[in-house]
């Protein structure tokens, strides 16, 4: 036994040697620089169907809007009588110089402001009620919304025009039973009621979206905060107010910015509530363009007034990231 344990010599385990792959001592493994520039790109290689869509069908319209406000463009040169002769800042210093323009400017803002102010204490309202209520009760309310939400302008400009007519509406019939006097009422004749008219109808179909986000946003809001408030003494006004309300920053900033976008560029509901012919008391930035470009056909024009629109609306969007960026930090 012991002359054959002493015998056998023990062999040593094999190193691997570098041709089965493995890196050689002291040496890091490198990537493969196609592989790494391949996965830079392929974000933007999925992006690019996406970002040639909005080049056609927003980079072209706009640079388009941009050429012809620095031009003279009527319906000469869109036939081809007249060349097109560039003027420079000569229709923004007209536009500008327009005491019209800036009344349509005035009549636009508070239009804006009372539309997005209502929208969104509506809105908060609905969304309130839906956390307290039973689960059917909110099932009925939220088919209500989406209905009133899915319904198409035209569909809703109707409805409104019929309620609101002066021979056959029934908001003069119904104020006529009350007591009032209110048989054959005109609402448009005052522009002041008839705008009060035309924002309910923007309202009522702004507020659904705005009532269904808050409602997500509220069942986030941690009811832990909520008993610490109120077992420290704060009534109902004062949780909303320090506890709700700082939960949903980020949700009403998103919401204020994106109604106040869209209520600036209503349109279709002053058009067709005043039968495709707005009064100049009626006029907003969207049905001033509108007029000034087709229907006295001076087409520079209408695009200067839609490209100060336009550098409104950035503006808006500006006070919108600074903002969100704002809450960022605080978080």
């Amino acid at each position: 036994m012991m002359s054959a344990d002493t015998s056998t010599a023990k062999v040593p385990p094999k190193r691997p040697s570098s041709s089965a792959g493995a890196p050689a001592t002291g040496r890091a493994a490198k990537p493969a620089r196609g592989g790494r520039m391949g996965t830079a790109a392929a974000p933007w290689l999925l992006l690019a169907p996406t970002m040639v869509v909005l080049a056609v069908v927003l980079g072209y319209p706009l640079v388009r809007l941009v050429t012809l406000s620095f031009q003279n463009f009527g319906q000469s040169q869109l036939w081809g009588f007249l060349p097109t002769e560039w003027v420079g800042f000569q229709n923004f210093t007209t536009v500008l110089g327009d005491s019209m323009f800036w009344d349509v400017v005035v009549r636009t803002i508070i239009f804006t402001v009372g539309a997005v102010v209502t929208t969104m204490v509506v809105g908060m309202l609905i969304a309130m009620l839906l956390v307290r209520v039973s689960g059917w009760v909110k099932t009925l309310i939220n088919i209500a919304l989406v209905a009133s939400w899915a319904m198409p302008i035209v569909v809703a400009v109707t409805v409104f025009k019929w309620m609101f007519d002066s021979d056959y509406g029934v908001v003069n019939w119904l104020l006529t039973k009350i007591g009032l006097d209110f048989e054959k009422h005109n609402w448009f004749i005052d522009s002041t009621q008839g705008f009060t008219i035309i924002m309910a109808l923007v309202v009522w179909g702004a507020v659904p979206f705005v009532a269904i986000t808050l409602h997500a946003g509220l069942t986030q809001v941690p009811k832990e905060l909520e008993e610490a408030a109120r077992m420290d003494g704060a009534g109902a006004f004062k949780v909303f107010r320090y506890v709700t309300i700082p939960v949903l920053k980020p949700i009403i900033v998103m919401l204020a910015t994106l109604s106040v976008i869209w209520d600036m560029g209503v349109f279709a509901q002053v058009f067709l509530m005043r039968g495709g012919h707005p009064e100049p008391e009626y006029q907003l930035l969207t049905t001033y363009s509108y007029d000034k470009a087709f229907v006295v056909n001076d087409y520079s024009m209408g695009s200067a007034i839609a490209l100060l629109t336009v550098l409104l609306l950035l503006g808006v969007i500006a006070v919108y990231m600074r903002q969100m960026l704002k809450i960022g930090e605080v978080e």
